[in-house]
């Protein structure tokens, strides 16, 4: 289903119907302040599965990453931030980046790499801190299937080509079709290991 919510003022009404489909294990398609993301609640084994299925990837292999409603959520899926590391993320987020960060124990196995790490996201889109407001826990962010950044900004196209794989089909406008900078945060030397929409200078 393609659903529009209001890019800066978002209904309840269908928020709810976003969140109640995520509790469900239902996956979407939604904006974030970069390129369009598919999605679902990282606690939704199945749905998780799900999108691995649809993007053809191992989820042990897969560099998976979710997105938070602020830095304190944030905080609660990653080891001790120490102050400087604390600071930048302040710093930069909300905003375009994804930061790996060491996983803490209530991130669910199947969304850890091997090396036991997890990127991070905190966007500045007003519709993702809307669900995540009402849904109280992170969400699963992964770019669309294939590589055509460019067809995937307009969510009627995403709808025509992806709207039988996902229960949601989110149209908050037109979508950026830079993905976000990747920053490893994983020791104490931060290195850019993906220079997207995020401009970094530490």
């Amino acid at each position: 289903m393609l659903i529009q919510i209001h890019p800066q003022d978002p209904q309840p009404r269908l928020i709810k119907q976003v969140t109640e489909c995520l509790k469900d294990g239902g996956v979407i398609i939604y904006p974030t302040d970069t390129i369009y993301g598919l999605g679902c609640d990282i606690f939704q084994h199945k749905a998780v599965a799900r999108i691995c299925t649809i993007k053809n990837i191992d989820p042990l292999k897969a560099r998976l990453s979710f997105i938070c409603r602020d830095l304190s959520h944030l905080s609660d899926y990653t080891k001790s931030i120490g102050t400087p590391l604390y600071r930048m993320l302040k710093r930069y987020l909300p905003g375009p980046y994804t930061f790996i960060l060491p996983a803490s124990k209530q991130v669910p196995k199947i969304l850890q790499s091997k090396k036991s790490t997890i990127g991070l996201r905190v966007p500045g889109n007003v519709i993702c801190q809307h669900i995540l407001d009402a849904l109280g826990n992170p969400i699963l962010s992964t770019s669309l299937p294939g590589d055509m950044a460019e067809e995937y900004t307009d969510p009627e196209i995403i709808y025509e080509k992806f709207g039988d794989l996902v229960d949601f089909v989110i149209d908050g406008g037109i979508g950026g079709i830079v993905a976000s900078t990747i920053v490893d945060c994983v020791t104490d030397e931060w290195v850019i290991t993906r220079q997207g929409a995020g401009e970094w200078a530490p």
